[in-house]
């Protein structure tokens, strides 16, 4: 199974989060997620609105257009990245760019 797929709305991602790392960033690819650390604890729902900034950043879209469809409170999550014909390509490259 891959960690993303594209649906009629945009590319939906399994997302692991790892709360509490020094460091906000992508670890690989973990139990088909998308393996994400990130600085913030998972407290008040800052956790995800850091992983919602940083993806925003990684995939040059909107912060506002992201959203979190699946795992509001877990640390396994499925976020919708809403894209057209031209950000598709851009997001899937990235994605497949992954170790």
């Amino acid at each position: 199974m891959e960690f993303f797929r594209t649906t009629d709305k945009g590319v939906v991602v399994n997302i692991a989060v790892q709360p509490r790392s020094s460091k906000t960033m992508i670890a690989g690819i973990h139990n088909n997620a998308l393996k994400v650390k990130l600085t913030s604890p998972p407290v008040d729902g800052e956790a995800n609105k850091t992983l919602i900034k940083f993806l925003s950043k990684l995939f040059k879209v909107p912060k506002s257009a992201l959203e979190i469809i699946k795992g509001e409170t877990s640390r396994s999550k499925q976020v919708l990245i809403p894209v057209d014909d031209t950000t598709r390509d851009r997001v899937i490259s990235i994605l497949e760019s992954q170790p």
